[in-house]
């Protein structure tokens, strides 16, 4: 078994502290770490950063945490510590930024249907205000199907989690060792890795554009994927460019 190395037992013990510290504080903490809509009075600009130390229960932990060190470790006996820990918070603020550019999408879309409907720009601004607190939203029927809950989820539900960087290592992983079987909990079989992650990206595509999840509600999809796209992006470079003259050490 693969022992875990100081930069990977730094980041386990600092989420792991981060929930811990959710859990004596009740909300206080989550409010002020977690990743919230840019325009809610909850954000903050270190929240793109910070809300990838938060999670949401202890099997949400227990899985990131695994993940990050039965996949992250191969990456970073291969690229070394530095350029690891620029992948993994590269693809964990990848993922940040396609969260919020699809909140943004939901948001502008809705305000859009409220104000075509005679709303004014100061009536939406006080229905939004008035449903802050994660998860809750009105239902508004004339919006059109589901489209009410999407603009109070996308504007009052943070994000929370390290998967957006755990996807973009579990793509690079399938990328450097696409032919590593892997056993799994919910899949009774091995399974190849080049074959796995793609599956996984697929199930996540498909949840975030039909609403639709074989894993639960309020998972950020597109988190998912904005880390996967990012982990991509970098993996492909460095493996087209590893053998030039700009090592990471």
């Amino acid at each position: 078994m693969r022992q875990i190395s100081e930069t990977i037992k730094v980041l386990v013990i600092s989420n792991v502290l981060f929930f811990l510290g959710t859990l004596v504080s009740g909300d206080a903490i989550y409010q002020i770490f977690s990743l919230y809509y840019f325009d809610n009075p909850q954000f903050s600009y270190w929240q793109p950063l910070t809300h990838m130390f938060m999670h949401g229960g202890w099997m949400h932990l227990l899985f990131n945490m695994y993940a990050l060190w039965a996949f992250g470790a191969p990456l970073e006996a291969q690229w070394g510590r530095s350029k690891f820990l620029f992948f993994y918070f590269s693809a964990g603020l990848g993922a940040a930024l396609i969260h919020s550019l699809v909140n943004w999408y939901y948001v502008s879309q809705g305000i859009e249907t409220l104000m075509s409907m005679g709303m004014t720009a100061q009536e939406v601004g006080e229905l939004l205000n008035n449903t802050l607190t994660p998860g809750s939203y009105r239902v508004i029927p004339d919006m059109g199907p589901g489209m009410d809950q999407q603009l109070f989820t996308a504007y009052n539900t943070p994000a929370v989690g390290a998967s957006g960087a755990i996807y973009g290592i579990l793509v690079a992983f399938g990328m450097l060792y696409p032919n590593v079987e892997l056993m799994l909990i919910f899949v009774p079989f091995p399974i190849k890795a080049k074959y796995f992650i793609p599956i996984l990206l697929a199930l996540d595509l498909f949840s975030g554009l039909t609403g639709s999840s074989l894993f639960g509600q309020n998972i950020a999809n597109w988190a998912h994927l904005g880390g996967a796209l990012f982990g991509f992006i970098m993996a492909y470079y460095w493996r087209k460019n590893s053998f030039n003259d700009k090592r990471w050490y």
